[in-house]
């Protein structure tokens, strides 16, 4: 037997012995973690809903004082304020389902 193969062989047999240990809950039932994403959740709902409320400002803004600029960038934030929206409403079911399947 050649030496790459025999160590080979050898390093398979000390890792077989390697025990596969259960999955455990990291935060040990910490609500504190839930109140954090809790939180981020709210939070990021609030700072789409405040984006899409000021890029509205922005477009009249941009249309009152003719200022195309203007206008595009708030047609601009408007969309990505409700792109936010979007991700964070699919975001918040897939972490609680996450976490929930923890408890």
């Amino acid at each position: 037997m050649s030496l790459p193969l025999h160590a080979f062989h050898a390093a398979h047999i000390m890792l077989a012995d390697i025990g596969n240990p259960a999955p455990a809950d990291p935060t040990n039932g910490s609500k504190g973690t839930t109140l954090l994403l809790s939180y981020a959740k709210w939070g990021s709902l609030i700072a789409c809903a405040v984006a899409a409320v000021v890029s509205g400002g922005l477009m009249g803004i941009g249309h009152l004082s003719n200022r195309p600029d203007s206008a595009d960038k708030g047609k601009r934030a408007l969309i990505w304020s409700l792109g936010g929206v979007i991700v964070t409403a699919c975001a918040i079911p897939m972490i609680n389902t996450v976490f929930g399947a923890s408890a």
